[in-house]
């Protein structure tokens, strides 16, 4: 029977969710209960338990359909099926990293522009106010992170948000070395503040073309911060 409410606080509601998930014996395809059934029969807050959601999504357990509800990926425990593109980080260069994104990325755009709801163009706007109050480079870099999972999860398609999260592992595997920071937080001038915005105003205003540009540039000129990449 799963542990709930009473267990010590050092348990995690992520661990919570994937052991539930075992228990019940679900798999590829299987829908979770609603998330009021999750917080009692986990015993956490919503809050807590919507953080869990987003950590089983990233790690490509689950996967989440606007009016549908959230599904799952791969049965817990079965590491054939987790990631088949675990391990190629390592034999990835950065440079080549990101040729992957600028030909991946904007097409997701183009197909956000077409298919955002309400919903996702809303979570799109709040991920850009938290990038812009972000009080050091570490937070602005997960709010960065989050505004391309947004736009992904935006074009409103399980596949393309199933590659999306893959490419983004990957994209953590690859060793990118340290990068010289010279204020505590990103500028008021960051320029990716000004792209960013480019793109969401493009996917707002259903303008594919102009998504698929806007997000291509963004890419290359952070690859031309990086690498000088014309």
């Amino acid at each position: 029977m799963l542990v709930r409410a009473d267990q010590p606080e050092r348990d995690d509601a992520a661990d919570l969710l994937r052991a539930m998930i075992a228990e019940r014996e679900l798999g590829p395809g299987d829908r979770l209960p609603a998330e009021r059934h999750l917080i009692d029969l986990l015993g956490i807050g919503r809050s807590a338990l919507r953080k869990a959601l987003d950590q089983l999504e990233r790690d490509g357990l689950i996967w989440r359909h606007v009016g549908k509800g959230t599904f799952v990926s791969h049965a817990a425990g079965d590491e054939t099926g987790i990631d088949p593109f675990a391990g190629i980080g390592a034999h990835l260069t950065p440079y080549r990293m990101m040729r992957a994104r600028i030909t991946i990325e904007p097409a997701m755009a183009r197909e956000a522009a077409m298919n955002a709801s309400r919903d996702a163009l809303a979570r799109i706007r709040t991920t850009l106010a938290r990038q812009r109050a972000a009080a050091s480079w570490t937070e602005y870099e997960r709010q960065d992170d989050q505004f391309h999972r947004d736009i992904a999860a935006a074009a409103d398609n399980a596949l393309l948000l199933a590659l999306f999260d893959s490419l983004n592992r990957v994209r953590r595997e690859v060793a990118w070395g340290s990068v010289t920071r010279t204020t505590t937080r990103p500028p008021e001038d960051h320029s990716s503040f000004g792209e960013h915005e480019a793109i969401a105003a493009a996917i707002e205003a259903r303008e594919q073309d102009a998504a698929h540009d806007a997000m291509r540039r963004h890419l290359k000129s952070v690859a031309a911060r990086l690498f000088g990449d014309p």
